[in-house]
């Protein structure tokens, strides 16, 4: 079984950055996906950004030049940083890993990024 514990979220101007932690554990193999989802009130889930454990990266469009994701495959975390953010950026944010040879999806608890204008 594999848990992800989200943290970093909170309320934030726009402009201003945060940060987004994701911690994984249990049976994680070594092939894997890690991302961020957001689901904003009323909207469906929808995908911000995906890192290969080779470190291969996919933005959604929205957030191209103004996210980043990383990942310390050691330590088995991805990581969210965003900056110039956005009110429309205000969702519930969610951490993802895929595991393509399982086909298996799992999901954290999500954690809220609220940004006021």
């Amino acid at each position: 079984q594999v848990q992800l514990v989200e943290s970093g979220g909170g309320l934030v101007q726009a402009g201003g950055s945060l940060r987004l932690s994701c911690a994984a554990s249990g049976s994680i193999f070594n092939i894997n996906y890690m991302g961020w989802y957001r689901q904003a009130p009323g909207k469906q889930r929808e995908l911000v950004a995906i890192i290969a454990n080779g470190g291969t990266t996919n933005y959604a469009t929205s957030v191209k030049g103004r996210f980043t994701i990383s990942r310390d495959n050691a330590k088995n975390m991805v990581h969210l940083q965003m900056n110039s953010l956005k009110p429309e950026d205000t969702a519930d944010y969610y951490c993802n890993l895929f595991v393509p040879t399982h086909q298996k999806n799992y999901w954290g608890q999500g954690t809220q990024v609220t940004v006021s204008s």
